[in-house]
Order: C-alpha cells, then sequence, then structure tokens
C-alpha cells in the first residue's frame, strides 16, 4: 500500500514537472489540483499553508513545495521521492537542450514558441493569484486584506525596501497569530 503512495508521488510530481514551463507558481495550482481536488490527499487549506511555507523557504519554489507535499503524505521518504520526481524532467530536458543548444538559440520557430509561452506564464500566474487569494477575501478578515494592500502600495509606489516589507508583515502575523483574546484562531 504505501509503495503505491510511493509510486504515485513520483509519477505525478514527474508529470507536473515535466509538463510544466515558468517555475515554482505555474507548478503551484497544478500541485493544487492534482493533491487536493484529485487525489484528496491535502487540504485546501493546508496546501495553501504548504504553499506559503514554499514561498518564504530559500530555493526554487516548485522544489520547496514538493519537499513539502512529499512529507506531509509520506514522512521523510516521501519527500526524497517528490524531490526526485520534480527536479529529474528540468534536469533531463536542459541536458538534452545543452547538447543542441546553437541550434535553438538563433531558431526563429523557437524564439516564437517561447514568446508565447511567456504569456500563457503570465496567464496561470494570474490564476493563482486569483485562485489563492480568494480563500482570503472570502473569509472577510479585514487584517490580511489591509496588509496585502499596504504591502502592494508601500512596494509598488513608495518604493520601500522589501525585506523591511516582509519583515513587517511577519511580524504583524506572529502577532495575529499568537494574541491569545482572538476569536476563530482555527481561521488563518
Amino acid at each position: 500500500m504505501k509503495q503505491k503512495i510511493f509510486i504515485k508521488l513520483f509519477l505525478s510530481t514527474f508529470q507536473l514537472s515535466a509538463c510544466t514551463f515558468g517555475g515554482g507558481f505555474v507548478i503551484i495550482p497544478l500541485m493544487r489540483k492534482k493533491f487536493v481536488d484529485e487525489l484528496h490527499w491535502i487540504e485546501e487549506q493546508e496546501m495553501m499553508d504548504l504553499t506559503a511555507i514554499a514561498q518564504s523557504a530559500p530555493g526554487a519554489i516548485a522544489v520547496n513545495a514538493s519537499i513539502l507535499v512529499g512529507f506531509h503524505v509520506a514522512g521523510v521518504l516521501g519527500a526524497l521521492i517528490t524531490v526526485l520526481g520534480t527536479v529529474l524532467p528540468p534536469l533531463i530536458i536542459i541536458s538534452v537542450i545543452s547538447f543542441f543548444y546553437t541550434a535553438f538559440r538563433d531558431n526563429v520557430i523557437v524564439n516564437m514558441a517561447m514568446t508565447g509561452m511567456l504569456a500563457g506564464v503570465a496567464a496561470v500566474i494570474c490564476d493563482v493569484v486569483v485562485t489563492m487569494g480568494r480563500s482570503i477575501f472570502q473569509k472577510k478578515r479585514i487584517l490580511p486584506i489591509g496588509v496585502l494592500v499596504a504591502s502592494f502600495i508601500a512596494a509598488r509606489f513608495m518604493k520601500f525596501n522589501i525585506i523591511l516589507i516582509i519583515l513587517i508583515c511577519a511580524i504583524i502575523g506572529a502577532a495575529d497569530t499568537l494574541y491569545p483574546g482572538r476569536k476563530g484562531r482555527q481561521e488563518l
């Protein structure tokens, strides 16, 4: 039984990684669809939490997310299997492309295909923002929405240092989580 889970974890992450173009923000909604909607191994809120951790940890988001999903589903061995499934496709693809780099570099059709893929990546990233942001707005909590808007304004228009914004948001989030008198602590 456990072996079937390991095989399914590897094949799922291998397939997602092999068929995804555009990085971690593109693979996250596909992982959510696979592990939350199809396999029902992870709850929606857990996937959002794992995604937040994957984004805040150093390294590639896709690899971080696969580690967390694999660990959540099947422990340390599950994390190792999902990392292998996530890393192998790009490694194989990049190795093949490196042999033919000069032919790809100047090929007009390849350049056009890459330009078209950028539009698709942008659409998928927008979908991630809308899908994952929807759950925050549905809870009608003022603090996360206020922090989101204030962070955007501070970064985009006021040119605040991103590290400072992240630290302030972390402090606000920690205070909001640890405040003992808050009602509905499970709603985070």
